[in-house]
């Protein structure tokens, strides 16, 4: 970054008889982390531009010199030719400055009607909508991703676990499409979240509006924006759109990392139930047979990272009285940072699923320990008419009859079974097999193979509209 002489002096130096110190020049400058608003910046500078001649508040010529002149700023960013000085505070007083250098008066007559406070507040609401969706445009890719993933594993049978202990047999297709109803809500959540990111703050001026005669109708409009904010003290100091957002952050991060957790479980020799390419994997520098799940792990890491950060915005707005406070200049860190580890993570996942090599043998392996199919046998004698708590009681007795003889409930002789209930019969073995169990659960929601398609076709349907 490029700094100019230190003698720059700021655009609203005239009240001050000295020079702001180096050192505090250097602390409260934002330009370090802020230029990445620089396009947002020039989007709602010329739509406040084409609202001023629009309202006849500066002319044709100045809003003709100022889209000229902001075309050549915004070619010197994207080409890495802007200069960016730390003697002009931020990305908005660098813009103002170098527009004013190319087109003179006209460029200072750009500020009429605004403040760098609305100006910062759409700049963010611009930057915060774009990457919404993106983000949802991500999200679909995952959600894609476990669609592909479940669909080919609707058959394959794994202990489902509560408690980390084996409960009942699931599908694993069934288990991924759990995870693909999280990101549905959070899909609904962001856009949610964007309806009110997406209110126009330009017009409210320092706190209390402005006595120019603007149209902020028109501006939203230009923007794309659905409304304005419709008061003005609200509208510059308020982040409540960020903090939103970084809490629908945070549950997205929140269920990628439970999902990672279980990559690596999974990957786990004690468990072995599947294994992950070798491109989200490193090795161990002394142990020449390690695998680790480097990138499932890093992503339980973020999402702390990410928690912090909203809690890192809630501590910053608590404490603040209306309006604008110089506070808010540290939500942007925060929300950039939220914004980058999100974009990275989910593009990563979206990657990473469909690599994952699925070990059925050792799923159903691990299904049959732990007497998964022991609530099919209670339920199996309800519905010969034993009342649940008998057919409760019955049931964990054969367990332990079980658990001692050191066999699967699906492996005692029918004369051990009827020792425990008089009511069971041959055809219990349908009942305790794992794909009797699973098959058992067919209606929606459940864990049925057939069901676990319909799911399937219902959430292709979901993403493409159809």
């Amino acid at each position: 970054m490029s700094h100019t002489p230190q003698d720059t002096p700021q655009l609203w130096s005239g009240r001050f008889t000295e020079p702001v110190s180096e050192r505090v020049k250097r602390y409260t400058a934002s330009i370090g982390f802020d230029y990445r608003l620089a396009e947002f910046d020039i989007q709602g500078s010329l739509a406040h531009a084409a609202m001023l001649a629009h309202q006849r508040i500066i002319g044709a010529g100045d809003l003709a010199a100022i889209q000229r002149g902001m075309t050549e700023i915004l070619a010197e960013i994207h080409a890495g030719q802007f200069q960016w000085s730390l003697d002009l505070e931020d990305v908005h007083l660098n813009i103002e400055k170098a527009l004013t250098a190319k087109i003179g008066d006209a460029g200072k007559r750009l500020h009429t009607g605004r403040s760098r406070n609305d100006q910062v507040a759409t700049d963010i609401r611009l930057y915060l909508r774009h990457n919404i969706d993106g983000l949802l445009g991500l999200i679909r890719q995952a959600q894609s991703a476990l669609l592909d993933v479940a669909e080919t594993n609707a058959d394959v049978v794994m202990p489902g676990f509560t408690h980390l202990q084996v409960a009942q047999p699931v599908s694993f297709g069934h288990h991924l499409m759990a995870y693909f109803e999280m990101f549905k809500r959070d899909a609904e959540r962001l856009a949610d979240c964007r309806k009110r990111v997406n209110r126009l703050p330009l017009g409210a001026a320092a706190l209390a509006g402005t006595s120019y005669p603007i149209d902020r109708a028109m501006v939203a409009r230009e923007l794309g924006f659905d409304g304005v904010c419709e008061n003005s003290l609200d509208a510059v100091s308020d982040r409540d759109f960020a903090i939103e957002f970084s809490a629908c952050a945070s549950l997205i991060m929140t269920h990628l990392s439970r999902l990672s957790e279980e990559l690596i479980l999974w990957m786990n020799p004690r468990f072995g139930f599947i294994d992950l390419a070798d491109r989200f994997c490193t090795g161990s520098s002394i142990m020449p047979q390690k695998k680790n799940p480097d990138v499932p792990e890093l992503i339980r890491g973020k999402t702390g990272r990410v928690n912090g950060h909203l809690v890192a915005l809630l501590t910053l707005m608590k404490g603040q009285p209306l309006a604008y406070n110089k506070d808010n200049q540290e939500d942007k860190e925060p929300l950039f940072d939220t914004v980058d580890t999100l974009i990275d993570t989910l593009a990563i996942v979206a990657e990473m699923l469909p690599g994952i090599r699925v070990k059925p043998e050792a799923m159903r392996a691990a299904a049959l320990q732990g007497f998964a199919t022991a609530t099919d046998l209670a339920d199996y004698l309800v519905k010969k008419g034993l009342p649940f708590r008998d057919a409760h009681e019955a049931v964990a007795l054969a367990v332990r009859h079980a658990e001692a003889k050191g066999r699967d409930l699906a492996e005692l002789s029918l004369a051990e079974l009827r020792q425990f209930s008089p009511l069971v019969e041959a055809d219990i073995y349908a009942v305790l097999s794992l794909e009797g169990s699973m098959n058992s659960r067919n209606h929606i929601g459940g864990t049925a193979p057939a069901q676990v398609r319909a799911a399937i076709a219902r959430g292709r349907g979901a993403l493409t509209g159809a």
